[in-house]
């Protein structure tokens, strides 16, 4: 007969193949299924219970015991962070964890809270950037590079550049409806517009039929972008399902913090560093406990993703200034020059690195804890020691596709800067030397020593949380 040891809901039916052996001679078919007996009749007794008379000169072998049941219980996942809404903690986890956890929280609210630029103006541009209108190109001509109402005459210069005359209609602004005539001097980093392509201009507030008053800045790019968030949404729910949509919601909240508090904050003239690592616990809290819940193991993982960036935090800082990195790249100081007062380029060096290696940490975290609490489950004996070596062999493996995924992003964010640097022709220890390689260096090596470090550091927490806890509350 078969027996269910898992629930079929949970696997599917499993059939049970037993060692006890079979009443059939070996060749024979298995026997049709019986009638019931009229009703009155004596019941035979099923084969397991009806005694069999032991053979002369043999013993009867004994019969084999049937094994109770064992309860079924719920079977997690391992490295997927999609695990089920964790069972209550015990009293005892619950406090240990909350000692560590409200200072930390109390500490990040009022870090936001002291940062903030209360009762300051939005930081604004020293120099003009002009209004953005919305433009359809409907013709381009390629020649020489003429102002308004001049004319050619004769042949251009053999070293002239040519230019590239846009016609424009406008489509929104104070200019709505009306047609441009636009030139651009044709350059190698110069757009190759065409007609029928969707333009942004930028309007300096001059006269609209004057076309000195516009320029062409860029193409627009809105429908793409948001076809394609749709279908990361739609990706995302449709595989995580509910909690797909925590993990978008997350999303959303982070962006709120970056662009409601870490952006104005660091305008303001705020330290970059102090602004990044409160942002980054906000983020932190935010993110982990909405997508994954409030639980202990959820807990443990904000602990060891804390550790893991105060560690980034600190080696950056150091070898930084070892390095004597300034911070002053292309970007910096275009950025230093619009806001018209210095900034610490140093500390926004930090603070790219904290930010950049926190999502990283989120999935090493939360991945090490969930394991650690699935090996207890899976078997509730072992202790925090077990734990621990059980779960740092799953995190050798993490480890390594993570830090590469680390250092894949930095190198593809910094690949134009490698490309220009390479074609210096000085030596590999110059050009890794230089301010812009030197800094994508730092970067890397430090979010990746920090992800290393999250992999026992987390695992160890989690071992010693998740021994504690009580059988029942697994």
């Amino acid at each position: 007969m078969n027996r269910r040891d898992i629930s079929d809901d949970d696997t599917g039916p499993i059939r049970r193949v037993t060692d006890t052996p079979s009443d059939r001679p070996p060749g024979t078919s298995r026997s049709p299924r019986r009638t019931p007996p009229p009703e009155g009749a004596r019941r035979p007794r099923p084969p397991a219970q009806r005694p069999r008379s032991a053979e002369p000169g043999k013993r009867r072998a004994a019969e084999p015991k049937p094994e109770p049941k064992p309860e079924p219980k719920p079977v997690g996942h391992g490295h997927s962070h999609g695990h089920g809404p964790a069972a209550p903690a015990s009293r005892r986890v619950r406090q240990l964890l909350m000692w560590l956890l409200i200072p930390l929280a109390v500490a990040t609210v009022a870090g936001m809270i002291l940062l903030y630029p209360w009762g300051k103006d939005p930081a604004k541009s020293v120099f003009p950037q002009g209004t953005p209108v919305s433009a359809t190109v409907t013709a381009t001509i390629t020649g020489p590079c003429l102002a308004e109402g001049q004319v050619q005459v004769g042949e251009p210069p053999p070293d002239a550049k040519p230019c590239l005359t846009s016609e424009v209609t406008m489509t929104d602004g104070p200019g709505a409806g009306k047609p441009l005539k636009l030139t651009l001097p044709i350059e190698p980093s110069t757009p190759r517009f065409a007609a029928g392509d969707k333009v942004v201009l930028s309007y300096n507030g001059g006269d609209v039929a004057n076309p000195a008053s516009f320029q062409i800045v860029d193409f627009q790019r809105g429908t793409p972008l948001l076809l394609l968030a749709g279908l990361f949404a739609l990706a995302v729910i449709v595989l995580g399902r509910w909690q797909g949509l925590a993990a978008l919601i997350a999303l959303g909240l982070s962006f709120l913090v970056l662009a409601l508090f870490v952006l104005p904050s660091i305008l303001a003239g705020e330290s970059p560093l102090l602004v990044a690592i409160a942002g980054a616990g906000a983020i932190m809290f935010v993110a982990l406990y909405l997508t994954h819940g409030l639980s202990a193991r959820t807990s443990v993982a904000v602990l060891g993703t804390l550790v893991s960036l105060i560690l980034i935090g600190v080696l950056s800082a150091i070898f930084s200034a070892a390095a004597s990195l300034t911070g002053l790249d292309d970007s910096t100081s275009q950025l230093i020059g619009s806001l018209g007062h210095g900034i610490d380029a140093r500390g926004l060096l930090l603070a790219g690195v904290v930010i950049g290696a926190l999502g990283v940490l989120d999935d090493v975290t939360v991945t090490q804890t969930s394991a650690v609490w699935e090996l207890r489950r899976a078997n509730p004996s072992l202790g925090w020691r077990e734990l621990y070596g059980a779960g740092l062999r799953i995190g050798r493996d993490h480890v390594g596709s993570a830090v590469n995924t680390l250092v894949m992003a930095y190198a593809g964010a910094a690949l134009p800067v490698l490309l220009y640097t390479s074609l210096s022709g000085v030596g590999l220890g110059s050009i890794l030397g230089a301010e812009d390689i030197a800094q994508e260096i730092v970067r890397t090596l430090a979010g990746s020593v920090g992800i290393v470090a999250a992999v026992p550091v987390t695992t160890v927490l989690a071992a010693l949380i998740a021994s504690r806890e009580p059988q029942e509350s697994l």
